[in-house]
């Protein structure tokens, strides 16, 4: 009997955050992407905070083959709601993301539920997602769900160095969290200023009312 086998392509990652800057010298890849709320819904996901950019160089730098595409749900602040960060998701599903990455996170207890569900259809799918698993010690949604790849920030990491520890019972993946550096620019003053902190938003929606978004813009 012989087996057909499945579909050839790099892998997609799809990238849930403020968008992608794409003349930035550390960007490659970049397959397309949407603007998902806000007031720039359809194609233009240009990025105007640099969150998103930091984390798809970080992606692009090692997954140099992997498309990438920018799901843009931070417009003007590093700041969403939960209705549009489960839109992005199904986006991405629909789409064809074989990797959904949350750099991000809410302690907000009663996502929980929505976040469950949302999680189910990403395993449906065969695809993978990787989230937050704790906001300064304080365990998050949707990273310290089962079916969620948990990762967290550790400082003491240079980057590129990561390792897999035990946060509350599970096994998390622990990573540097800075920005790679652009030659030429002393980033260092920046990144001491952020050792040790995160971003916190606060959504005018309450029933997102904290979101913490890491590592930091560079």
């Amino acid at each position: 009997m012989s087996v057909v086998p499945r579909e050839v392509r790099p892998v997609r990652v799809g990238i849930i955050d403020s968008g992608v800057h794409l003349a930035h010298p550390h960007i490659g890849n970049i397959s397309g992407g949407v603007a998902i709320g806000g007031d720039a819904q359809g194609a233009n996901y240009a990025d105007r905070l640099g969150h998103g950019t930091a984390i798809a160089a970080l992606i692009h730098q090692r997954a140099p083959l992997a498309d990438l595409f920018a799901v843009k749900v931070f417009h003007h602040a590093l700041a969403t709601d939960l209705a549009t960060l489960l839109f992005a998701i199904d986006w991405c599903l629909d789409n064809g993301m074989d990797l959904i990455n949350l750099s991000l996170g809410t302690t907000n207890a009663a996502h929980r539920p929505a976040f469950e569900m949302a999680i189910a259809r990403v395993q449906a799918t065969g695809a993978a997602i990787v989230s937050a698993a704790e906001i300064d010690g304080v365990a998050a949604l949707p990273g310290t769900l089962p079916g969620v790849i948990a990762v967290v920030a550790d400082a003491g990491k240079e980057p590129g160095e990561f390792g897999v520890e035990m946060r509350g019972g599970r096994e998390v993946i622990a990573a540097c969290p800075w920005a790679r550096e652009i030659p030429g620019v002393d980033v260092r003053p920046l990144l001491d200023y952020f050792r040790g902190r995160h971003i916190w938003l606060f959504e005018p929606d309450v029933s997102l009312s904290q979101l913490s978004v890491y590592p930091p813009p560079p």
